[in-house]
């Protein structure tokens, strides 16, 4: 198995043999490293300031990958433990060479140079060998949407006799990314594009497919695919990795943040102020639609003014001032637009925002600014890691709480233990939950069927959505009122519907 990475500079004072840095290997050494399946050897073909190759090779011991490993194999089937494309066509093994080889380059670390895992370098990668499950257009639709221009040559079987195409391709990336982006994408793909592992797959996968995937997995158009495929099919595994990247519809928005009010001084003595609901997020950017980005100039077709996440989100502010609510839990918060837009409003004392992906919680940190805000604001907001399926108690005891765009995630069977852990552990005194309206998908021109995100696992019409909000409500001692958000259509209702669940003998 054999895998080039190639770095290019034209500048003097970044020269292309930082790669060596990353990588940690020197280019004037050949080095090797012992693997359970083999020997890897690491060595750098060209190194000089414009040019420089590392390679990395793997051979495989056919015998030690199978000696003393589960039974035998059925009469017939022993040789095909011996004579098979594992030496050549790469593979898991190759990726988790990659991992174990260059473990500081793929984590983003460099001891000798710090601030060289943050430079963008111009890279080309060749796999030439690459057994590829689908074909050349797998292949494309893997890599392209992380900017990487792809270029595949499919390996003939026979180029005399005109047999057709192999399953195998030839491979070559270019691009310009940090390493340790690049390396992550390779590690997770290699054994995606083979739909094969040489190992058995346990729920530590999961993990493993989390954090190689950070930054970029969870908003690529083909994560669906690529879970079900790194994790083996295995659907336990796969429908717990979809529950940790849940939440994320949208995610690809270019929405401006909202900003906490600029005169809050160092001492946390914060003014006050009124916030207006239009006033909240007066932001413009993009909405999800159908596993793709939906223009400004499409939304402005469908008479929609802003987008619709805007819309929802000025809608659920909307709500809680209404309710009079102090203290709000967002369930499901993503990146922490909602818990942005309520910090700036200080008569909410008591902000959490909870979300199972703590990929997510990071990003929410960051967008709140929790390392850099004044000790009296910092108070009044927290992040928890947690799943909305088990009970937890520490989301008891607010007035309010908010599932925005997160039902939906959730697979249908596991609905009643969300509803007892919110309506019953938890039981605040409202309850927002939006979802799609499948009956207006037509308008985004969603073929019948499909869903307008591809980790939803159903999509509800306006009867479904209310025959199930009105039977939790009923159980759990909730009045509840439904509404719709963004632009309405007469007979398709408003592509966002909403219920508030309220406890009963509350306004």
């Amino acid at each position: 198995m054999f895998l080039t990475i190639t770095s290019t500079s034209d500048r003097a004072e970044a020269p292309a043999t930082d790669l060596g840095y990353l990588l940690h290997k020197h280019p004037d050494r050949a080095q090797k490293f012992g693997l359970p399946v083999g020997t890897a050897h690491v060595f750098y073909p060209r190194a000089d300031a414009s040019t420089c190759t590392a390679a990395l090779l793997l051979e495989v011991d056919p015998i030690a990958l199978v000696r003393g490993r589960g039974p035998k194999p059925a009469d017939g089937f022993s040789l095909a433990q011996y004579v098979n494309d594992r030496p050549y066509a790469a593979s898991s093994m190759l990726a988790v060479a990659l991992g174990k080889v260059f473990r500081t380059a793929v984590t983003g670390r460099c001891e000798a140079r710090p601030e060289l895992p943050g430079v963008p370098l111009q890279l080309d990668i060749h796999v030439p060998a690459l057994p590829c499950r689908g074909g050349a257009d797998v292949a494309q639709r893997l890599f392209e949407p992380m900017g990487w221009t792809v270029d595949i040559t499919p390996v003939p079987l026979d180029p005399e006799l005109g047999w057709g195409d192999s399953r195998y391709v030839d491979l070559r990336l270019s691009g310009t990314t940090l390493l340790s982006e690049a390396l992550s994408q390779l590690y997770v793909l290699l054994p995606v594009l083979d739909d094969a592992k040489h190992y058995w797959v346990s729920p530590d996968e999961v993990d493993k497919l989390i954090r190689a995937g950070e930054g970029w997995l969870a908003s690529h158009p083909e994560r669906a695919l690529i879970t079900e495929r790194y994790l083996r099919h295995q659907r336990r595994l796969v429908n717990d990795a979809s529950e940790r990247f849940a939440g994320l519809e949208d995610m690809n928005l270019s929405a401006e943040d909202v900003e906490l009010p600029a005169d809050v001084d160092a001492d946390g003595v914060e003014p006050e102020v009124e916030v207006s609901v239009a006033g909240v997020v007066a932001v413009g950017g993009d909405e999800a639609v159908g596993g793709v980005v939906a223009s400004a100039e499409v939304l402005e077709t469908l008479d929609q003014p802003v987008s619709l996440a805007v819309q929802r989100l000025r809608k659920i502010v909307e709500t809680l001032l209404a309710s009079g609510a102090q203290s709000v839990v967002d369930l499901g918060c993503g990146e922490g637009k909602l818990l942005k837009a309520l910090l700036a409003d200080p008569r909410y004392q008591r902000l959490l925002g909870v979300d199972v992906s703590h990929r997510g919680l990071e990003i929410a940190a960051r967008r709140l600014r929790l390392d850099s805000l004044p000790d009296r604001v910092r108070e009044r907001v927290g992040l928890r890691q947690s799943s909305l399926v088990y009970a937890d108690p520490a989301l008891a005891g607010f007035d309010a709480a908010v599932l925005m765009e997160v039902i939906e995630h959730i697979d249908p069977p596991r609905l009643p233990a969300l509803a007892a852990n919110v309506f019953g552990t938890a039981r605040p005194g409202q309850v927002l939950v939006t979802t799609p309206n499948v009956e207006y998908n037509a308008h985004y021109g969603i073929a019948d069927g499909a869903t307008r995100h591809t980790d939803h696992r159903f999509e509800w019409d306006r009867a479904q959505f209310q025959a199930w909000a009105s039977d939790v409500a009923g159980q759990y001692g909730y009045t509840v009122r439904f509404s719709g958000i963004g632009t309405e259509d007469p007979t398709a209702g408003s592509p966002t519907q909403m219920a508030v669940f309220t406890v009963e003998g509350n306004r």
